[in-house]
């Protein structure tokens, strides 16, 4: 069963209000709740807690949803690849900038 994805959506591969580019394919599943959203603000504006980042130890959970093929990835899969391993769809570069919202690096 594919994960539902919370949030501000502006369209099945997991854009957003405040992400959709073309390359913003992904959503990530919090910690704190594990449910999966298209990003940070989107948690922020959505859920009723504050969010928890992933600690380092736990880079083995799947918590990525790839937009595109729906494939679930690892953190440390995620984070070592610019592209879906399954689709080849490229993801956003810039999202390097926002890990520390989601993730202990």
């Amino acid at each position: 069963m594919t994960p539902q994805v919370l949030g501000s959506l502006v369209d099945e591969q997991t854009r957003c209000i405040h992400y959709r580019t073309t390359l913003d394919v992904v959503a990530i599943k919090f910690h704190c709740c594990l449910e999966y959203y298209p990003c940070h603000q989107c948690h922020q504006e959505h859920a009723d807690h504050d969010a928890a980042t992933w600690p380092v130890e736990e880079q083995g959970a799947p918590a990525i949803l790839c937009g595109v093929c729906r494939e679930e990835l690892t953190i440390r899969t995620y984070l070592d690849v610019t592209s879906c391993p399954n689709c080849r769809t490229p993801f956003n570069p810039g999202c390097r900038l926002h890990v520390h919202h989601y993730f202990e690096v």
